[in-house]
């Protein structure tokens, strides 16, 4: 179901939900501010901003949490997605 009947902002969504238990989410598609640059396309879904908290990041660098978002959003770039800005916290930061 993810991916091919939801758009992509609800799959960026639901793959961060079920890989990190975040106790804080906000998935944001930016695609229309970047119309004409690089890696848009017609239709958007190109370009995200991630907010999001969860315990996995507890005692890990910014380096190892971005790649484990980046991990598990693996399909997404492979289908389109260009860029993604990402901010990661663990409770209490």
């Amino acid at each position: 179901m993810q991916g091919s009947l939801m758009g992509m902002k609800d799959a960026i969504g639901a793959k961060l939900t079920a890989g990190l238990a975040p106790t804080h989410l906000t998935v944001t598609d930016e695609s229309d501010n970047h119309i004409g640059h690089s890696g848009w396309r017609e239709g958007g879904e190109t370009h995200f901003r991630v907010d999001i908290t969860s315990p996995a990041f507890a005692g890990k660098s910014r380096v190892e949490r971005h790649r484990m978002v980046n991990a598990l959003l693996a399909e997404e770039f492979a289908k389109g997605m260009h860029a993604l800005a990402v901010t990661t916290r663990a409770p209490g930061e």
